[in-house]
C-alpha cells in the first residue's frame, strides 16, 4: 500500500512479461495494493496485465509508459469499433485485426490461468468456449477475449478452430425455446419467429393469454428495477459498468442518484457525493448526513425490491407481469446495436442473467410473462445505438420475456369470468430526444454522448444524431394513430396502456391521454420514469 502506482506497474508489469508463477506468491501483496488504489479490488488485476502492454504507451519512456499504462485503466471515453462479436470471418491471434489483444491472450493461456485470481479474471470462459480455463487452448482465450475480454483487450477476429466449434459465437449455451404453443401449426407466428430486422413486428399483437380459473386474478408491475452488471467484461473498447470500488461483484449494482427533497427543489447529495458514501458504505467523510446513506438498504436496492416482489408473487401468484422499462443501467445493453435479431450476444445473454434471470423467480414469477416495453436507458441513456435491440431479441430466446418490438398489443382472457382485457406496449422515449445540443446527461440524441457517426440505420433506428430528435417524434406519431385505431375497435372489457414515461408526458400536456380515457375509454395507464409509486386518479 505504501508503494506508488508506477512501481505496482513495474512489478505487474514484470510478471505479466516473465510469465512466472512461482513469482505469483510474492506479487499478491503488490496486486492487492493497486487493486484497491484503482478501487476495483481484484477484479482491476486482469486490467491491470491488459493495460501494462497498451501499445500506444510502448514507445513513451518508462516513466511516462506507466504513467500512460495507468490512466488508460480509467479510461471512460467509448471507441466503438466496426467489428461484432458475431463477425462470421476469423483470424489466427498473430493477425494484424488482433494486435491489441495477442499479447494478454498468449500471457493468459500461459502462466495467465494459473494465477491465484484467474477463477475471477477468466469465469466467463466455460459460458463462452465451454471449456474450463484450465483446458482452455490458446485459441480458447482468443475466443474468450473476442467475446468477453477481462481487462478490456478485445480481439479484433474470432480464432478459426477452438475447442467447440463454431468459435464466432459467444454464447456456447445459446438455445432458442423449442417448443412454443402452436409454433408447430404455424412457425411464422409473431412468437415462433424472430423478424429480420427489430421494427417489423411494430403495432402486431402477441398472441392471447388465455387464464382459467374463478379465482381473484391478480397482475404485477413494475419499472425502473435494472441494476449495473459490475461483472460484465465489455467489449467495443467500453468502461466496466461500475460507478464504486466494490461494484465489479456478481449480479446488480446501483448507479448512485442525485438525492433531491421530497418537492425536487432542494438538492440534498450530489452524484459525486453519493458515489463517495458507497465507496466508504456510509462511513467517510466525504459522505455528508444529508444523502442519507443506509448500509444494507442503499447498497442493494434492487435485491430488496426482488425480494419483497418475490415474496408477494408467492402469496397471490400474478397472471403476468407489467414491465414499464429502464430494465438495464445505465445505458440498456452495452453494445453497438446491430447483432443479428436471431442471435443473442454473449454481452446481453450476461446483463440478462445478472440483473434479470437471477433476481425473479421462485413460486409466483418462475415462468411469468414480463410483458415489456423500452425506458430511455434501455435505448442507451445518453446515447441511441446500444444494444436496445438485444432487447427485442431477447424475445425469442426466453420464454417469458416479452418485447417483441418498441410497440405491439396483447389481448388476454379470463374466460372463466368472463371478462378480458386489451394491453397496449407503448414506447414513450421521445421525451428523452432532444435537440442533439440541449441536456446531454438526459438525452439520447445528445451530441456530446453518441460516439461521432453513431447510427442504427441498418436496423432501423436512428440514422445519425441529428436525425435522432425527429426518429423518435415520428415514432411517437405513427403510435397515436395505431392506438387510436386499435382502442376504437377494442371489444375488451378492460383497455390498458403501459409506457415507460409517467401520466401527462404525451406531448401534448396530457391532452392525449385525457382523449384515450374520456373519448376512447382508456382505463388504466400504468408507467414508471420517476422512480416512485405514484396513484392518479382520473381528478387529479
Amino acid at each position: 500500500g505504501a508503494l506508488k502506482a508506477p512501481e505496482h506497474l513495474r512489478l505487474l508489469e514484470h510478471y505479466h512479461q516473465h510469465g512466472s508463477r512461482d513469482m505469483a506468491p510474492r506479487c499478491v501483496p503488490i496486486v492487492a495494493g493497486i487493486g484497491a488504489l484503482l478501487g476495483g479490488a481484484w477484479a482491476a488485476d486482469a486490467d491491470v496485465a491488459a493495460a501494462v502492454g497498451d501499445d500506444e504507451c510502448d514507445a513513451l519512456g518508462d516513466g511516462a509508459r506507466e504513467e500512460c499504462s495507468f490512466n488508460a485503466l480509467q479510461r471512460k471515453s467509448v471507441r466503438v469499433r466496426s467489428v461484432t462479436e458475431e463477425n462470421d470471418n476469423c483470424a489466427d491471434l498473430n493477425d494484424d485485426s488482433n494486435k491489441d489483444c495477442e499479447k494478454v491472450v498468449r500471457w493468459a493461456a500461459d502462466s495467465g490461468k494459473w494465477d491465484p485470481h484467474a477463477s475471477e479474471w477468466f469465469m466467463d470462459m466455460p459460458g463462452v468456449a465451454g471449456v474450463d480455463r484450465t483446458q482452455a487452448s490458446l485459441d480458447d482465450f482468443q475466443r474468450l477475449y473476442f467475446c468477453a475480454p477481462p481487462g478490456g483487450k478485445q480481439c479484433g477476429k474470432p480464432p478459426c478452430q477452438c475447442s467447440k466449434p463454431p468459435c464466432n459465437v459467444c454464447n456456447i449455451n445459446q438455445a432458442h425455446p423449442s417448443s412454443r404453443p402452436g409454433c408447430d401449426k404455424n412457425p411464422d407466428s409473431i412468437h415462433c419467429k424472430p423478424p429480420k430486422q427489430p421494427f417489423d413486428y411494430k403495432g402486431m399483437a402477441w398472441p392471447t393469454l388465455t387464464f382459467n380459473g374463478g379465482q381473484i386474478m391478480h397482475i404485477f408491475a413494475i419499472g425502473d428495477w435494472g441494476g449495473m452488471d459490475g461483472s460484465l467484461n465489455p467489449i467495443e473498447d467500453r468502461p466496466s459498468i461500475v460507478a464504486y470500488s466494490w461494484g465489479k461483484r456478481p449480479g446488480p449494482s446501483v448507479f448512485p442518484r442525485t438525492r433531491w427533497d421530497l418537492a425536487h427543489e432542494v438538492e440534498l447529495c450530489t452524484h459525486k457525493e453519493f458515489v463517495a458514501c458507497f465507496n466508504s458504505q456510509g462511513e467517510g467523510p466525504e459522505c455528508p448526513a444529508s444523502c442519507g446513506y443506509v448500509k444494507g438498504i442503499d447498497d442493494q436496492p434492487q435485491q430488496l425490491v426482488a425480494k419483497a416482489f418475490s415474496a408477494r408473487a408467492a402469496l397471490k401468484d400474478p397472471s403476468f407481469i407489467l414491465n414499464v422499462g429502464d430494465n438495464f443501467y445505465w445505458g440498456g445493453i452495452e453494445k453497438t446495436c446491430g447483432t443479428p435479431m436471431d442471435q443473442i450476444s454473449f454481452t446481453a445473454h450476461h446483463q440478462f442473467n445478472q440483473v434479470f434471470e437471477q433476481m425473479y423467480n421462485g413460486a409466483g414469477l418462475s415462468g411469468k410473462k414480463w410483458l415489456s416495453v423500452l425506458g430511455n436507458h434501455d435505448w442507451g441513456g445518453r446515447v441511441f445505438n446500444n444494444g436496445w435491440d438485444q432487447q427485442i431479441a431477447y424475445t425469442w430466446a426466453s420464454n417469458r420475456w416479452v418485447l417483441p418490438a418498441p410497440y405491439y398489443m396483447v389481448h388476454v382472457d379470463f374466460p372463466s369470468q368472463d371478462f378480458s382485457a386489451d394491453i397496449y406496449m407503448l414506447d414513450s422515449n421521445f421525451n428523452d430526444a432532444k435537440t442533439p445540443s440541449e441536456d446531454s446527461e438526459h438525452n439520447i440524441c445528445g451530441s456530446e454522448h453518441n460516439p461521432s457517426g453513431a447510427t442504427c440505420a441498418a436496423v432501423g433506428g436512428p440514422e445519425s444524431v441529428e436525425t435522432c430528435p425527429g426518429f423518435f417524434q415520428a415514432l411517437w406519431g405513427e403510435q397515436k394513430i395505431w392506438m387510436e385505431s386499435k382502442i376504437a375497435k377494442s371489444e375488451a372489457t378492460w383497455q390498458i396502456a403501459v409506457t415507460h414515461f409517467p401520466c401527462g408526458e404525451d406531448g401534448a400536456g396530457q391532452a392525449w391521454y385525457k382523449k384515450l380515457k374520456t373519448q376512447y375509454g382508456l382505463d388504466l395507464l400504468v408507467t414508471g420514469h420517476r422512480h416512485d409509486q405514484e396513484l392518479w386518479l382520473p381528478s387529479d
